[in-house]
């Protein structure tokens, strides 16, 4: 008979292995452009953010590193983001939450009206991102946008 604790200890250990394998996905796949609405109606949710769009344009992403685009309907016109090397170097480079994502990817971006914002970039295996948004200070925001890989066809009109 098998004790509670060994039990245990085999899940955790069978978890960790396939998070792992899990994780072994290229995140090369992810290069391209994302799009997709604001989501969560919760006034917490939605805070100095318009309903809206955000598009993300992927132009290089490895398993330490990602520089892309950033626009959100209404806050930010194009800007260029990269993933923070710091963020890279240190634990949060595994960071994760809710939903297991593949990967996910701290950057700064300035926002027109003063300040930087923090952008949390998670990726999911089911092939979706998520972007947040988060400043504090004098003026908030925080805003989640759940975005879809555009087909090659939309990425070229005009």
């Amino acid at each position: 008979m098998v004790h509670r604790r060994c039990y245990r200890d085999i899940v955790r250990w069978a978890t960790v292995a396939l998070l792992l394998l899990v994780g072994c996905s290229d995140l090369r796949d992810f290069h391209g452009t994302w799009s997709g609405p604001r989501v969560g109606d919760a006034k917490a949710l939605r805070v100095g953010v318009q309903d809206g769009n955000a598009m993300l344009a992927i132009d290089a992403i490895d398993a330490h590193s990602l520089t892309a685009r950033l626009t959100v309907d209404g806050l930010l016109p194009e800007t260029a983001i990269a993933s923070l090397d710091g963020a890279e170097a240190d634990v949060l480079a595994g960071i994760t939450f809710s939903g297991a994502p593949l990967r996910v990817f701290l950057a700064f971006t300035p926002v027109p009206g003063g300040g930087d914002a923090l952008v949390v970039i998670a990726l999911y295996d089911d092939r979706r991102i998520e972007v947040r948004l988060l400043r504090g200070g004098a003026a908030p925001l925080y805003g989640i946008y759940a975005l879809r890989e555009l087909p090659a066809v939309a990425r070229r009109a005009p």
